[in-house]
């Protein structure tokens, strides 16, 4: 009888440690399951719209394959560790907008400089080769590795009469670039026109502000509290006073619309 039940004990045990050592490996399997989602998830980025501020008016943007400088000045170097660009936008005739020896050093493999016609006229003929001239309202589809994007050209001018020497209308250009299912709004060197104030489903909008150039941050506010972007990116706030107030920008517009995102970004290392 006691033979009996030695037996018996040992051969549940056994069973117990069985189970136990089949519940082992269930629970790393669905640790490396969740550790592959994550990762699955991750790299999923390159869905999105990557954002680099180089200084200034000056920036990257990436989507995919796609690769768009805006305004690059300052010299080849400072895109230093950049993709090379598939296309490149350039807004008004101004040293922070236009460098023809920054244009010609980072050109590379790039399908086309898009500019207004009163940069093209400065550019010497390689480069102004390489140039589709666009001049406010109007646009051209462009598809790069299977991504399609639309490039809008929109004004930027100034309003108060003592700026009209800074930008007259109808020289520069504002963008409105489509891709990846947003739409982006880069404000180039403008005040609060009506333009801006009536645009229309913005996802990400970088907007100026800097005096005596462009205007002040009350007025950039109140024209983006007007189209309501998903998103604003406070950009070419550096006037003759320093750094313009971005924080102000900021609290003006969301204590009036909490849903518009101001996101602030370092553009001046």
């Amino acid at each position: 009888m006691r033979n009996s039940i030695f037996i018996t004990a040992i051969l549940a045990l056994c069973f117990i440690s069985c189970k136990t050592d089949k519940k082992e490996p269930a629970t790393t399997e669905t640790i490396i399951e969740n550790n592959v989602d994550v990762e699955t998830t991750t790299s999923d980025t390159s869905s999105e719209i990557k954002i680099t501020p180089i200084e200034h008016a000056t920036m990257v943007l990436e989507y995919k394959n796609v690769v768009v400088y805006v305004d690059p000045v300052g010299g080849a170097e400072q895109f230093d560790g950049q993709k090379p660009p598939s296309i490149i936008l350039v807004t008004d005739i101004h040293g922070d907008h236009f460098n023809e020896e920054t244009l010609s050093g980072i050109l590379g493999s790039a399908i086309k400089i898009i500019a207004p016609g009163a940069v093209a006229e400065l550019l010497p003929k390689p480069l102004r080769d390489r140039t589709l001239v666009l001049n406010n309202s109007q646009n051209r589809d462009y598809t790069f590795d299977g991504v399609e994007i639309n490039i809008e050209a929109v004004p930027m001018y100034n309003l108060r009469e003592e700026a009209l020497k800074f930008h007259e209308k109808g020289r520069g250009n504002g963008y409105i670039l489509t891709m990846g299912g947003k739409r982006i709004y880069i404000s180039g060197d403008t005040e609060d026109i009506p333009e801006m104030r009536n645009l229309k489903d913005i996802d990400m909008a970088f907007v100026c502000m800097n005096l005596p150039y462009t205007m002040n941050v009350e007025s950039a506010a109140s024209a983006v509290l007007d189209f309501k972007p998903k998103q604003v990116y406070p950009y070419h706030y550096r006037g003759q006073g320093g750094l313009s107030d971005v924080e102000k920008f900021k609290t003006i517009v969301n204590d009036k619309n909490d849903a518009i995102e101001v996101v602030q970004l370092d553009w001046y290392k």
